[in-house]
């Protein structure tokens, strides 16, 4: 590969660690400014550099506020775009913005009309998503305002009675579309409350003074699995039963968020349960690949920077715990070394300093096929054992690489706009939910020069030729 090849591939690389890793949030080592300054510049220097390739990550799995930033930067900089580009780009738009949460889509609108972008392709792609909502009345009363700016944005005709609502909502003495008459009635009756979505509903319960816990029992048929998982402690402060959920259905990495948010005591009791639902969460993450990765050794970083920061808690050692688990179903054999906890995982709480090379090392003394580290990498008991354990290992004791090594890092660094590396020869990326581990693997050989720049561009052409078939696959499934 040639050096201009390399550069290429590591600024691709670091852009995609960095859009599946940083949220923009303050983290353990760095606040939030220099978060957001340091995502911004790498967003607009790979767009500048590397257009075809920028846009295609829109077809990977980054996480929702990157996926946002991507779809603004090209609709921002259409015009520097060739007819071809645009094309493309115009279905990678499309199809992401299907995928993303409304809040996040309707935050997009409003960036466009902030920055004053309307052109006859950004209204089209504003139309075609509004016209493709399954219910516009939901959104008219819970995202009500972000609708309302869009519509008159992107100049949209809406149906009656939603433009009605949105504009001049006290005017008709009923609506014929319930939601939006138990929206109206929910102004002066507290019966119509319970009609309506929890996040539309808990407001309007604050303005007519209703308890707590009696606001919760009454919506509790309304709340989505994602808000009976926020309200659990809620629930259990105010003693409502009805907002118990199965916690079978919960998404792995969600699930240990959820897990490592219960005091030690609390995850000791209910430890049956816990385990049990994050044994079958990561079966199900698993899918087919369940038992094939052969002998698997991880070493897991528990250490105190792991415990995050006061919008990220407890989520380095949440991802952690959960690629435990997966590990675990992934695996024909595995074994599980945490930095300072012994026992039950799921009693691992964040404490002390990040001694990684003293574990690395016993997990290579096992010679495992895979050994899979998640850490931030910030190694610090003694400074650089990580690395030069590993230089060792890779340069004197297996130099044929029988033993795949890869560091998976939830944490973005914004002093060096990528997630922090362990040793030059180790494979890093990025990772914020644990159930994109299996792709994130594949994505680790082109970390360590395994394979070239041409063939980065095939995997990544080929992930946006899935990810559009996909897309059409549901759209006319629907």
């Amino acid at each position: 590969m040639s050096l201009s090849d390399q550069v290429a591939c590591e600024d691709v690389l670091m852009f995609v660690n960095a859009a599946i890793a940083s949220t923009a949030q303050r983290e353990f080592h760095g606040g939030a400014d220099a978060q957001r300054m340091s995502l911004g510049f790498l967003h607009e220097y790979v767009l500048g550099n590397y257009r075809d390739l920028y846009a295609a990550t829109a077809a990977l799995d980054i996480n929702h506020l990157n996926a946002a930033m991507v779809v603004t930067n090209l609709l921002r900089t259409a015009s520097t775009a060739s007819p071809e580009q645009r094309a493309v780009e115009g279905r990678l738009i499309a199809a992401r913005l299907r995928l993303l949460p409304p809040q996040r889509v309707y935050s997009v609108f409003r960036e466009l009309r902030r920055l004053g972008i309307n052109n006859r392709r950004t209204r089209a792609i504003v139309r075609d998503w509004v016209a493709g909502r399954p219910g516009l009345a939901f959104d008219a009363v819970k995202y009500r305002r972000s609708l309302s700016v869009a519509a008159r944005h992107a100049h949209l005709p809406l149906p009656g009675e939603v433009g009605t609502v949105l504009f001049d909502w006290r005017r008709p003495g009923r609506y014929e579309t319930p939601l939006l008459d138990a929206w109206r009635r929910a102004h002066y009756e507290q019966r119509a409350l319970y009609e309506l979505p929890y996040t539309v509903a808990e407001g309007l319960a604050a303005q007519h003074g209703i308890d707590r816990a009696r606001f919760l029992t009454g919506i509790a048929p309304k709340l989505t699995d994602g808000e009976r998982l926020r309200l659990q402690s809620a629930a259990a402060r105010h003693q409502v039963g009805a907002v118990a959920m199965d916690l079978a259905t919960v998404p792995l990495t969600r699930l240990a968020v959820y897990a490592l948010s219960l005091s030690r005591p609390e995850r000791k009791r209910r430890r049956e349960e816990l385990t049990g639902a994050l044994r079958a969460a990561a079966r199900r993450a698993a899918r087919r690949q369940a038992g094939s990765w052969g002998r698997v050794v991880a070493v897991l970083d528990d250490s105190y920077s792991a415990s995050g920061s006061g919008v990220k808690r407890r989520r380095p050692l949440a991802v952690a715990l959960a690629t435990h688990y997966l590990l675990e179903a992934l695996a024909a054999e595995y074994t599980g070394l945490w930095l300072a906890h012994r026992g039950d995982p799921l009693l691992v709480h964040p404490s002390g300093a990040t001694g990684l090379g003293e574990r690395i090392l016993d997990g290579l003394e096992q010679r495992p096929e895979r050994l899979v580290i998640v850490s931030d990498g910030w190694d610090n008991a003694p400074p650089g054992q990580a690395a030069e354990v590993l230089r060792v290992w890779r340069t004197r004791l297996d130099p044929d690489r029988r033993t795949s090594i890869v560091h998976l890092n939830p944490v973005y660094d914004a002093d060096t706009f990528d997630v922090r590396r362990l040793a030059s020869g180790v494979a890093t990326v990025g990772v914020r939910d644990v159930e994109d581990v299996a792709a994130l693997v594949e994505l680790a050989r082109f970390a360590t020069g395994g394979a070239g720049f041409d063939e980065l561009r095939r995997h990544l052409a080929d992930r946006v030729d899935r990810f559009l078939t996909d897309d059409s696959g549901v759209r006319e499934s629907t």
